[in-house]
Formats: structure tokens, C-alpha cells, sequence
């Protein structure tokens, strides 16, 4: 479905008082809509309860700001669109999640969040501590991670091997007009097999000592 019109079909009625779970919903499908209409710095809290079609104070009763909505409507869409499933071929795996990766960062609204997020969270220390402790990437990163790990002894610890595979997709999104292309995304997850792979376990440990 086309940016702003993704949730429309399953919308919960306006007519009457919503159930709190569907007001719920309506609000993050709302902030998905806004930020795509009017992107991150135009967006209030006033905006979105009327856009969801709820009253501001229930906007309030689970949110603070519209940085906190826009965290949550994060990691619910990230759970959906970046689960890849098993595959047997680590190469593949690790392809299918930059791709996956790749995609939510630049076509789902909830992706176009969290890249406005990151970029105010360098100035902002509470977006930033929010990004954190929600940890948007880190669970379907985890889970391609842990399925590679028995295919690569040389991996680091998971927190400095999601950076090494995230890192580069992120890095090209927030700093150049392109995301990375498919063809440069295959040659990473083959560059990072190889530097994880059986006779590199002694350069991962010198590499984790000098940092």
C-alpha cells in the first residue's frame, strides 16, 4: 500500500468511544501517516489525537511527546518488516536482513521515524536515551546474528557484530542521497562472512583487545 493509506482499510470506527487497544493503534497509525504528510518537526500531539480520532487527553495517558509515539510506532513496525525467515545459508540470511533492513529504512514510514529520530537524537539527550532503551533494530538483528554464529567462530559479540553489519546501511541513509544498492549490500554480507569465518578467530580477538 502507498504511504499514508497503509492502516486505512483496518482502521477502528470513529463513531463512538474506542476501545483503549484500538485508540491505541490508532494513534501509531496515525503518527505513520503524519510523518509521511508532514513530516517529523510539523508534528504535535494536538495533530495526531485528531488525525487518530481521539481525544488529546488519551494521547497523554501512554505517551509524553510525539517522540515517544513515534519510538513505539518504531519498534511495533520493525518487529513486522524485519523478520526474515531461517534460512541454512548464512550468506543469505545476512542478505535478506540487509535488504530487509534496507527497505523499512527507506520505504516504511515507521523506518523514515527512526531515521528523523536518530538525526534529533544527537542533540536531543531524551529522543536519544529513548532510541536506546527501545532498541529498534537490535531483536530481528539478533536473531540473523544468532542463526550465522554457528558458521562464523571469528564473529564479536553481538552488540559490535550488529554494529559491523547495520552500521554501513545506516552510515549511507543518514549521510548520502542513495541508500546502498543491492549489489553493494551482497558484497558486505560476503565481506563480513569472510572476516567472521573459520581461521579469523585470533584478528577478532586482537580486534576487540586494541578497541
Amino acid at each position: 500500500m502507498q504511504p499514508g493509506t497503509r492502516h486505512s482499510p483496518d482502521r477502528p470506527s470513529r463513531t463512538g468511544r474506542p476501545r483503549s487497544e484500538a485508540a491505541r493503534q490508532a494513534v501509531l497509525w496515525a503518527v505513520d501517516d503524519l510523518l509521511v504528510e508532514i513530516g517529523y518537526a510539523a508534528m504535535t500531539m494536538k495533530g495526531i489525537a485528531e488525525r487518530a480520532g481521539v481525544g488529546r487527553q488519551t494521547v497523554y495517558r501512554w505517551w509524553s511527546s510525539a517522540a515517544e509515539i513515534l519510538v513505539e510506532a518504531c519498534v511495533q513496525d520493525a518487529a513486522e518488516q524485519l523478520t526474515t525467515p531461517a534460512d541454512d545459508d548464512p550468506a543469505a540470511g545476512l542478505r535478506a536482513h540487509l535488504r530487509a533492513l534496507t527497505t523499512f529504512l527507506t520505504a516504511d514510514p515507521a523506518g523514515f521515524a527512526y531515521r528523523a529520530l536518530v538525526g534529533e537524537g544527537q542533540h536531543d539527550p531524551a529522543v536519544r536515551a529513548m532510541l536506546v532503551a527501545a532498541d529498534v533494530l537490535g531483536p530481528s538483528t539478533t536473531a540473523v546474528l544468532d542463526r550465522v554464529r554457528p558458521f562464523a567462530p571469528a564473529m564479536p559479540d553481538t552488540e559490535l557484530a550488529a554494529a559491523q553489519l547495520c552500521g554501513p546501511v545506516l552510515a549511507q541513509l543518514l549521510t548520502r542521497p542513495d541508500p546502498l544498492t543491492p549489489e553493494q549490500l551482497d558484497r558486505h554480507a560476503t565481506g563480513l562472512l569472510a572476516a567472521w569465518g573459520p581461521g579469523q578467530e585470533g584478528a577478532a580477538q586482537e580486534g576487540s583487545t586494541q578497541s
